[in-house]
Parts: structure tokens; sequence; C-alpha cells
């Protein structure tokens, strides 16, 4: 079975970590599973949107301790060796391919939310958290720093102190305290997650998916440019648009008072 399975319906897509049983743990084969699943939504021009959610009642408790145990073991014996080569390059690429893929992805989460957990949570472009869930950096508990980009979209979203505090401390958040400092988007009922997720991915199909691919891609850039750079591209942006049926569909529609009806 595999660790990580995708499922779709119509233009919505589901990235599902499957090990339920773990509660979803990040372990040596699902590096390889989420770099394949996040290659094949990346490119299928099908899907709209992407949910990513765990199998079970938990989003991602993190890394698996028991395989970590495993490397910490054959390390006393083979030295560096025993460490897999490419275990985090073929990791990062998958969060490479969340945030590069030209479509929305929501991160639809419950119960444990942690290390690497947290770290696919924030390279998503929407969180919609379960009132179940619990949150943690989680990375300094074990004895390590942390990867998955955790260091690069954790200030970005709630400040370099707050970033500093978590990441150091490994403390445990509450959902409501992670939408008051800008991770997540949505705290709903437990029972209302699925719901809302869709509710919301739904929202989204209906949407120009020409412009939110590029709304997204300007909005992931936008630390890397000056203020210039940025107002030529929004300009450059905003006239490739002006070239679209979806730009004509939408004044229209807002002229006559109906919705729109995108990506005709």
């Amino acid at each position: 079975m595999p660790v990580v399975k995708l499922e779709k319906k119509g233009s919505i897509a589901w990235l599902i970590l499957n090990n339920p049983e773990k509660l979803n743990v990040l372990g040596a084969d699902m590096p390889a599973d989420l770099k394949r699943c996040t290659e094949e939504l990346k490119n299928d021009e099908q899907i709209s949107c992407v949910i990513v959610k765990g199998a079970g009642d938990h989003f991602m408790a993190g890394g698996d301790i028991d395989y970590f145990k495993s490397l910490a073991d054959a390390y006393a014996k083979e030295g560096v060796s025993a460490y897999p080569e490419e275990m985090f390059s073929v990791l990062h690429q998958a969060i490479s391919n969340i945030q590069s893929m030209d479509k929305p992805v929501i991160a639809s989460v419950q119960g444990a939310v942690a290390g690497f957990g947290l770290s696919l949570m924030l390279a998503c472009d929407l969180v919609v958290a379960a009132e179940s869930s619990v949150f943690s950096v989680a990375y300094c508990k074990i004895g390590t720093t942390p990867d998955g980009g955790m260091t690069y979209f954790l200030p970005r979203a709630v400040g370099q102190k707050r970033a500093m505090e978590l990441a150091l401390t490994g403390k445990r958040f509450s959902p409501q305290e992670a939408e008051q400092w800008g991770m997540v988007n949505q705290v709903v009922a437990t029972d209302m997650l699925e719901t809302k997720t869709l509710e919301l991915a739904t929202l989204l199909c209906d949407g120009p998916s020409d412009v939110l691919a590029r709304t997204k891609h300007l909005l992931n850039q936008t630390y890397e440019v000056s203020l210039t750079e940025r107002l030529n591209q929004e300009a450059d942006n905003f006239q490739q648009s002006m070239l679209k049926a979806d730009f004509t569909e939408g004044v229209t529609s807002f002229c006559e008072k109906r919705r729109a009806k995108f990506n005709t």
C-alpha cells in the first residue's frame, strides 16, 4: 500500500498521506511518493485545485522516530555512509513542486501537525484547520534543525520573533493561535473539515485558472524582487490578463450583475 496516494474527481485532486496507523509520519518511503505524486499533479492539466490531507484522524506527526533511530544506530556502526544520500533532495523537490505548480494547493489538517507535517502545511497556498489540530515545529525535541522549508515559510507567516520562539522551544500551539498568527486561513469544526475544504476548492476551481496561477507565482516571489521589478511584473501580468477571454467575461459579468463563468 503506498504511503501517499492520489484521488481525483473532476478538477479537484486529493493528495493523501496514507499511513494512519503511525499518524502519517515521514518514513523511508514517503519522500519518493511525495515527489512522484506532486510531479503528477503539477503536470496534470485537468486538475485545477489540489487538497493535501492525512488519512485517519491526523495530518502528519512529523518524522518516523523508529526510522530515525535505525539511522542513528546504523551511523554508530557505519558512519556517515549509513545515511541515505538523496533523502533531502527528493523530499524537498516535493515542496518545490507544491510551490511551483500552476494551481492552488490547500492543506486540510486535523490532529497532529508537527515537524515536516507543519513544513508541508506551510508550503501549501491555503490552510483549513480542524479544531482538533495540534501544531508544533518539534524538530528541536529530537535534536535536529528544521527541514522542508520550515525556516523559509514560518518567518514569512508569523514574523521573525514568533518563528524563533516556536522553532527554538518546540512548544505546541492551537489552531486558534495558528490562525491569529497567520499560518491558517480557517479554523472549522472537525466534523466540517472535509465540507469546508471542498467548498474552498470548488470556489478556486470556478475562478480564472490562468489568473490564479500567475497570482500565486507573483505572491511566492514577492520577497525576491524590488518594488520597481514587482511593479513592472504586475503591469506585464495585468496586460496578459486583458488579452484573455476570462477578462472579457469577468468585466462583462460584473456589468451585467451576474456570476462570472471563467475558463470557457
